[in-house]
């Protein structure tokens, strides 16, 4: 009994491990039959007298071989990722664009159409590698549009520590069939994908075009938080799409400066999220969506690029208005998402280095499996004198930025999971905030103590303050809030309309940490059952709204919203997303002139 007791245990603790890793079925059976089939072994050696020391250790030994070897040739396959959740969805009607026709997919109700997969521009591989994106090419027949195109080349954990992350980081994880694969990476990964809704409009829908975030060395189109079925459903076309990461996207030198038509570096993955947004003010009718009424929208390092996009000279005319969640470089030296020429250069030197060789040319001829490992630091865009011209904040002192309308905003913790394994105390405080203060670090830790009572969104629940707390909510200002506090400001002075949020909400999930608001703005709480309550659902339906509106007018407000106040010289409240929705004053206005005085600072130097 104790033998076949521990086979179970180890059979079921393995049937977990393949969940996890996404083995295929077929594994499964294996791993089911290896486990019966040892007990039967054990049961007829021991009914024939010849259970012994020896045989018990061939059983053992063939079943935990058997299981290693099943693992092993069970993996999951790649498979693109389907551009809807339904099985064997229903074909579109087919669409013609530039480079041919191509057929998307509907959603199950049929109430929007998903077109996943359209390349924007040419596979940047090759000698196009560290080059401007190419323009598409075109194909003969009808193109199928109905799954996403391969992630990025990126740093990437196994299938297992991914499973793993969401079931104690997420707490989304899902046991469910069809899902045994693992999405492709590739450096041939410019594809886009538009969301539209099915039902006639008398007029072009206004679009908005989503710039995922990640650091700009990691992310993918196909993350269900930021699909656009829920919005299209409100009468927009949502469009996202993946972009050169890392080394591929922000590798910088000066060989690659002179071999450029455009005399450019270092900004591939900024010039590939402009490619695609041409693409889509060329194309973007087709689908029903309006050219001349885009949005362009993102979060985290998708929003330093939406800041980005707004300086560039080369974006002027393709756009209205712009969406920033949690992210901006508008700082006169930005923390992060954005670094001087100088210094660009130098991680380029350190690739070359690393690899051995003398040229950015021969870094073309090196695998991207091996390229993308680099050690350097490529996760940043920088002047380039082409598709930037001058550190961003001189654009907006000049009042030559595009967007005409912004809504931007920050949530409550959005430094937390960033200082997860950073042990701060009363002693390393000040040492800790003068990593990106230096010597205003002391005035920092005046506003914000070690011991500063502990905050909940904006309210003080806990006398007993903390350093990790203190540590979180000064980097909450520093790495993230401060950028909006400027971005907001600059659109003041020049007279456009700036809306500001601050998200809140609690929940299950991801909470009111970074990135915690994408699947309420962007109406996908929906797949992630059990996870958001009644509350939740009220507040995406409200936020989606909010959005949409934006999207249509540069102004968020309309009939059965709570009203959200234009930010103005006299008007410096946000609007708090959470289940009373309310305009407040900014938490981290007293952080605030500590960090313009470091900024100043650096100005003088």
């Amino acid at each position: 009994m104790l033998f076949t007791g521990l086979i179970i245990f180890l059979t079921i603790l393995y049937l977990i491990i393949l969940e996890l890793s996404k083995n295929i079925i077929l594994g499964w059976i294996i791993g089911v039959v290896a486990a019966v089939a040892a007990i039967i072994a054990r049961m007829s050696l021991a009914n024939m007298g010849q259970l012994n020391i020896r045989t018990k250790f061939i059983i053992w030994g063939a079943f935990i071989a058997i299981l290693c070897i099943n693992y092993l040739m069970t993996s999951p396959p790649y498979k693109n990722v389907p551009a809807v959740d339904n099985k064997n969805p229903d074909v579109t009607e087919v669409v013609h664009v530039t480079q041919g026709d191509l057929t998307g997919v509907y959603n199950a109700d049929h109430s929007v159409k998903v077109y996943a997969g359209i390349p924007y521009a040419k596979p940047p591989v090759g000698e196009l590698r560290f080059k401007e994106p190419q323009a598409p090419e075109s194909w003969e027949g009808v193109r199928a549009c109905d799954a996403f195109g391969p992630m990025a080349m990126q740093p990437r954990s196994n299938t297992l520590y991914d499973s793993l992350s969401h079931i104690l980081g997420w707490h989304d994880y899902q046991v469910k069939l069809g899902d045994e694969y693992v999405e492709p990476m590739s450096e041939d990964c410019l594809y886009l994908n538009v969301f539209a809704p099915e039902e006639s409009y008398d007029e072009p829908l206004p679009v908005i075009f989503y710039i995922h975030g990640g650091s700009l060395t990691t992310g993918q189109s196909s993350y269900t938080e930021y699909r656009g079925e829920n919005l299209a459903k409100r009468g927009v076309v949502v469009v996202n799409f993946a972009y050169r990461l890392g080394v591929f996207g922000y590798y910088t030198a000066d060989d690659l400066k002179e071999e450029s038509p455009n005399g450019t570096t270092g900004n591939y993955g900024l010039l590939d999220q402009i490619a695609a947004l041409n693409w889509v003010k060329e194309n973007i009718a087709a689908f029903g969506g309006d050219p001349n009424q885009i949005t362009i929208a993102g979060e985290s390092a998708g929003s330093s690029s939406v800041n980005a996009i707004c300086v560039s000279p080369i974006t002027k005319g393709l756009f209205n208005y712009a969406i920033a969640e949690s992210s901006g470089i508008l700082a006169y030296k930005p923390f992060h998402t954005f670094r001087d020429y100088d210094e660009a250069v130098e991680q380029g030197d350190l690739v070359r280095q690393e690899f051995g060789v003398n040229s950015s040319n021969e870094l073309r001829d090196i695998s991207a499996d091996k390229l993308v490992e680099t050690s350097s630091n490529q996760s940043a865009m920088t002047v380039d004198g082409y598709a930037i011209v001058e550190q961003p904040y001189l654009t907006y002192e000049k009042g030559e930025n595009h967007e005409k309308a912004l809504l931007n905003g920050f949530n409550a913790k959005e430094a937390d999971a960033f200082n997860l394994g950073i042990k701060a105390t009363a002693e390393n405080y000040e040492e800790l905030l003068a990593e990106d203060l230096d010597e205003y670090a002391s005035e920092m830790a005046k506003v914000v103590p070690a011991d500063s009572p502990k905050r909940d969104q904006h309210f003080i629940v806990d006398a007993m303050g903390d350093a990790k707390g203190a540590l979180n909510e000064a980097y909450s200002a520093i790495w993230f809030s401060y950028s909006h506090y400027l971005w907001n400001n600059y659109m003041i002075e020049q007279g456009k309309p700036a809306y500001e949020y601050y998200f809140t909400k609690e929940n299950d999930s991801l909470s009111n940490y970074h990135a915690g608001e994408l699947p309420y703005a962007y109406g996908n709480l929906w797949r992630h059952p059990g996870l958001y309550s009644r509350e939740d659902y009220e507040l995406s339906d409200t936020m989606q709204q909010y959005w949409v509106n934006f999207a249509k007018t540069g102004n968020p407000n309309g009939d059965g919203l709570p009203n959200w106040e234009m930010r103005d010289e006299n008007q410096s409240k946000l609007l708090q997303l959470d289940t009373t929705i309310r305009m407040i004053d900014d938490p981290n206005s007293a952080l605030y002139p500590v960090i313009d005085t470091y900024q100043n600072s650096l100005k003088e130097k």
